[in-house]
């Protein structure tokens, strides 16, 4: 989920690394799997660009945008219900 939000966050686009680095202390391997796997589901677009060095960027496809006012929701549950 949190790479859904993050790239929403960035205007519904974001390369690999700005990925990697914004998630902070994920590996490689464990972004590029949850990449594809979310791919797979349709709720990601990667978009490779033939250049060197290679070039891939990632949105969100209408489905994985129909997520975004769900996650917003549970977000402001979780601050109203937030433990005191």
């Amino acid at each position: 989920m949190i790479i859904i939000y993050s790239i929403a966050q960035h205007n519904n686009n974001m390369r690999f690394n700005e990925l990697h680095k914004f998630m902070g202390n994920i590996s490689f391997t464990a972004l590029s799997s949850a990449l594809k796997e979310l791919e797979a589901r349709d709720l990601l677009k990667r978009v490779e660009y033939p250049q060197i060095p290679p070039k891939v960027e990632y949105s969100l496809t209408e489905r994985g945008l129909s997520l975004i006012p769900l996650m917003e929701a549970l977000c402001e549950w979780g601050k109203k219900n937030r433990p005191k």
